[in-house]
């Protein structure tokens, strides 16, 4: 249930009435009323709801924005609504809506009869794909995958609550010339470690980790691999490798609350011939043209700055044909809505995979690409870049054991996506107010103080249908309760405009409210009635709170 949505409806549902009537008197002219919309003001004194119908429909009616509003105001009898306190006109016809407290105090029973579903939206019956991180699996997971795995998860959660059918999938980049370059790196490796005196490859992968991986592998086969053919030899290798480091993937991921649908590997597009299908199709299309013996993409015909090589002159395919092959695949699993997130090098790709999409006859306006900016690791002030342990880039292992998961992934999603982030390692692991995230648990694990210190006092809440909510009328109680009539509205707002930083701004937001009213008010108090009500009011709170948490995959402790 959206509490403000329905409140939305009511008054659109008013203003509507009073239009009709304006027109039955001969006040307004026109033949289709436009599509206006109700939303809260940004400044309070504006407010609770602003409609800006008036300057929409100024033209067809013929009449100044403001002499329309006070038409439709002046038809407007707010005695026979009871939650309507005011409407205003103001400016050049904005028609400004001020509620009584009277609708606030239906919130309490809502959010404690949903509990742990509050802030689900009803079902939309349409299929959604988020696919994010697909990070090559030749080594470690930097900051960048760890952004935009906390970013791709909750944009996730958002969607699920927001009431679409999501699929999470990880795209596996096995194939390719950057497998070839590994397997060079893991040859090479190896044939060291066994005594061979070779260079390492001037492009190879020259981390730690291949090292160790190298070292396994000989755990486990020793010399044998030498006596192999050289194509049976890498193969070898690189089926360990790869199993390996997709499971590290896959159980780091799982460290950090992300758990996937899908897992689709690059290479079964290269075994099934549907790469060569899609560059076979686009070019019966008119899509492709020859030129230095390679295959070309006409991407400018969509926007694009230039042409992308979709086929190498030598006959192997580019990682674009691959994508496109790849996305073709996804809209044949039937998604009404594809969503990838991205790191912000790969802006350029954007038009051409659009363009590919609407060159496939797929609607483009079904793909959206989110993309993220880089993440910069600071600690006392100066910029971290290197790992203790290995010397290289510093892994989200690494961050998770230094600060934990759910500060990592609270401070990822801080900010919007489309921003750079300065991650500060020692405000991550405050125990204080300073730090964001843990602002926000105190204030959980704070009202679950407050319900055990009523249960020590053997004081127990009513039954919620007995409480009368109408007992809060402070300002820090009426904020609040306004605050948590937002939460399925939020959800709904972030999910069209995927944007996962408002729930931590909300729930941020939440937080502070809370504490700003339980630093003017006890809960336990002598007044019963009131008591109850309070009771009730934390009870929600608390719910809400764990509701954005769990929508961030951060944790609600009960103690702190």
């Amino acid at each position: 249930m959206n509490p403000v949505q329905e409140l939305h409806n009511f008054l659109k549902k008013v203003i509507i009435e009073a239009i009709e009537t304006c027109r039955g008197q001969g006040l307004l002219s026109y033949n289709q009323l436009p599509d206006f919309v109700i939303e809260v003001p940004r400044e309070k004194g504006h407010g609770d709801f602003a409609c800006n119908i008036a300057m929409l429909l100024a033209r067809e009616a013929r009449m100044a924005p403001r002499k329309i509003a006070e038409a439709i105001v002046a038809n407007i009898n707010t005695e026979s609504h009871e939650r309507i306190e005011k409407i205003e006109v103001a400016g050049p016809g904005f028609i400004n809506i001020f509620l009584n407290h009277s609708w606030l105090y239906d919130i309490p029973l809502i959010v404690a009869k949903m509990g742990n579903r509050y802030g689900y939206n009803p079902r939309l019956g349409q299929r959604v794909q988020v696919e994010f991180v697909s990070a090559n699996p030749t080594g470690n997971l930097h900051m960048g995958n760890a952004r935009g795995g906390a970013i791709g998860d909750t944009l996730a959660n958002i969607l699920d609550r927001a009431g679409y059918d999501v699929q999470r999938e990880f795209y596996i980049n096995d194939a390719g010339n950057q497998i070839e370059i590994f397997t060079d790196s893991l040859e090479t490796r190896y044939l060291q470690l066994n005594g061979y005196d070779l260079p390492f490859p001037e492009n190879g992968y020259a981390g730690q980790d291949v090292v160790d991986t190298v070292k396994r592998i000989i755990s486990r086969y020793g010399k044998q691999l030498l006596d192999m053919p050289p194509e049976q030899r890498r193969n070898t290798l690189l089926e360990y490798a790869l199993e390996e480091k997709v499971n590290y993937i896959r159980k780091t991921l799982e460290n950090f609350g992300i758990y996937y649908d899908v897992w689709f590997s690059e290479k079964t597009l290269h075994e099934s011939g549907r790469i060569d299908q899609i560059v076979n199709y686009l070019q019966e299309k008119g899509y492709v043209y020859k030129e230095e013996d390679a295959l070309w993409f006409k991407s400018t015909l969509f926007g694009d700055e230039k042409d992308e090589v979709i086929m190498r002159a030598n006959g192997l395919p580019t990682y674009f044909a691959a994508d496109i092959a790849y996305h073709k695949d996804k809209f044949e699993r039937g998604f009404d809505w594809v969503i990838n997130v991205w790191g912000a090098d790969h802006h350029g790709h954007v038009a051409r995979m659009k363009g590919a999409i609407e060159a496939l006859g797929y609607n483009p306006d079904k793909l959206d690409i989110l993309l993220m900016q880089l993440v910069r690791l600071y600690r006392g002030g100066n910029i971290v870049r290197m790992s203790k342990r290995t010397g290289t880039t510093v892994s989200l292992d690494e961050l998770i054991e230094e600060v934990g998961s759910d500060a990592a992934r609270f401070f990822f999603v801080m900010r919007s996506p489309d921003s750079h982030l300065d991650f500060d390692l020692e405000l991550a692991k405050q125990q204080n107010q300073e730090n964001p995230v843990y602002y926000v648990q105190y204030a959980h694990a704070r009202i679950c103080s407050i319900f055990r210190q009523a249960e020590a006092a053997g004081i127990k809440m009513a039954r919620i249908e007995e409480i009368d909510p109408s007992q809060l009328q402070e300002k820090e109680e009426l904020v609040l309760l306004r605050k948590i009539a937002d939460f399925p509205e939020e959800i709904s707002v972030a999910a069209r405009a995927m944007a996962p930083q408002r729930i931590a701004r909300y729930v941020l937001d939440l937080a502070g409210l809370f504490h700003s009213f339980y630093n003017h008010h006890r809960v336990l108090h002598q007044d019963q009635a009131l008591q109850n009500a309070r009771l009730l009011l934390m009870y929600i709170t608390r719910i809400t709170i764990k509701n954005s948490l769990d929508i961030l995959g951060v944790n609600s402790p009960e103690r702190m």
